[in-house]
């Protein structure tokens, strides 16, 4: 069954990160590419987003559209990245994100067939 794992950034792990030390930041990050080095057999794809003021939304829900910069609201959490997986059941993705070591959120969702 396929998932979609979308990481969520709260504010407060952001001032955290911001606050590390060059090399604390390199430890954090190597933990993450340890932890898709360790799935890899599960993951099928994803990335890392840019910065949520990147962002364009386009909002559909009234008589016309309206596009505007950023993102859609402002909110304290923020999806920063997201990638699929494989696995045979929700049950396997949530084992694999249990040592998520990146950001303290994972939205897991599964893909539509």
């Amino acid at each position: 069954m396929k998932y979609v794992l979308m990481f969520v950034e709260t504010e407060q792990f952001a001032k955290e990160f911001a606050a590390m030390s060059a090399d604390e930041r390199e430890r954090a990050y190597q933990r993450v590419y340890q932890w898709f080095d360790d799935h890899a057999d599960k993951i099928r794809g994803g990335h890392k987003l840019q910065e949520p003021h990147t962002a364009t939304t386009v909002r559909l829900d009234g008589p016309t559209p309206v596009t505007t910069d950023g993102p859609f609201i402002e909110g304290k959490e923020v999806i920063s990245g997201y990638t699929e997986i494989d696995v045979a059941d929700l049950d396997e993705a949530l084992r694999m994100t249990r040592d998520w070591p990146g950001c303290p959120v994972v939205e897991i969702r599964p893909v539509q067939s």
